[in-house]
């Protein structure tokens, strides 16, 4: 028997009611049968999760035969431990997690890139000469303990950074805005605007921009999953990365998005999701490099090898990691959003 295909009516959706099936030639999915996955993100719900909250907002995952469950995270989760628990399908994560689970040989493994330059900064006071990543050699820099295992490694074999520029770093912007000899970590989506609402007009270096390759926002799966549900892991990345591309867009169904994702974070408000929205369309956070060719979420050999080998130099991994057990290209590079 031939399942009846379906959309979805947005303006039901948009007008804040349940998404409404109507019958269409084309689409995927049938009203009985949806195929349930769930998405852990890497913290609370915000802009830089738009393309997930796009895609259930709008009925993309629906569209696609699936019941999406996306799950919030938070400072007291983890989400590569309910990875390897089985507790969660898919997680929000990046290429140094992967690159970790080779190194261990856990059979894990990114499937899709969302952000193309990782959104990691360092950001200084104007006018004190910190203009450029060189020029913070030798200075009080404010980093968190992650960000000291990760990217430090990079800028101390890249620019001569020393570990006794470290200062901790709280999460508290209270110390850089009393200190214009200090630099500090954060997200050029987030930590940006909260300094310039202090009256601040920071310098931003973008280590993207300065060779950090790290990919960021990677889709994480088990190899199992990804092996005995293929169509099912594909169709999930499929409706992720459309979500991205209409969302990045900021056509109506924006407007969807940005409610659900003020419904789950009541610490968010419209104006910082705007901000981060623009910041990563202007500075090709999500969309540069392959994803301009290959489409959103693409990922190449090359990188992943040229990424590995950077940083195994700067020390932060062993020689010898098969990188290619870290992620897989099957399901990616496909032209979704180019």
């Amino acid at each position: 028997m031939t399942a009846t295909r379906y959309r979805i009516d947005r303006r039901a959706v948009l007008a804040g009611g349940t998404a409404a099936l109507v019958a269409v030639p084309g689409a995927r999915v049938s009203a009985q049968t949806l195929d349930k996955i769930s998405h852990q993100t890497n913290w609370r719900a915000q802009a830089e999760h738009g393309g997930y909250y796009y895609a259930a907002a709008n009925g993309l995952y629906r569209k696609y035969g699936l019941d999406c469950d996306i799950r919030m995270g938070g400072p007291q989760q983890n989400p590569s431990q309910l990875l390897l628990a089985g507790r969660v399908d898919t997680i929000m994560s990046n290429a140094i997690e992967c690159i970790n689970y080779a190194r261990d040989g856990l059979p894990f493994m990114a499937i899709a890139a969302i952000m193309q330059k990782d959104p990691q900064v360092l950001i200084s006071h104007p006018g004190v000469g910190n203009d450029t990543l060189a020029a913070l050699k030798g200075k009080p820099l404010l980093i968190g303990a992650g960000g000291r295992t990760s990217y430090f490694p990079f800028l101390k074999a890249r620019f001569g950074f020393t570990d006794d520029q470290v200062r901790p770093y709280t999460f508290n912007m209270a110390p850089f805005l009393a200190d214009r000899t200090v630099s500090q970590q954060g997200f050029i989506s987030a930590e940006p605007f909260a300094i310039m609402k202090a009256g601040v007009q920071p310098v931003i270096h973008l280590l993207a921009d300065a060779g950090f390759e790290n990919y960021q926002t990677t889709i994480n799966v088990s190899k199992k999953l990804a092996t005995e549900k293929k169509d099912l892991v594909q169709r999930f990345v499929t409706a992720s990365l459309e979500g991205w591309a209409a969302y990045l867009r900021g056509d109506e169904g924006k407007k969807a998005a940005d409610a659900a994702i003020l419904k789950d974070n009541p610490d968010m408000d419209q104006e910082k999701i705007d901000f981060a929205w623009k910041t990563m369309n202007e500075r090709g956070i999500v969309r540069s490099g392959d994803a301009l060719k290959l489409g959103i979420g693409a990922m190449s050999a090359d990188r992943w090898k040229r990424f590995y080998d950077t940083m195994a130099d700067a020390g932060v991994f062993p020689k010898g990691i098969d990188v290619a057990q870290a992620y897989s290209l099957d399901f990616v590079n496909k032209g979704v959003g180019a």
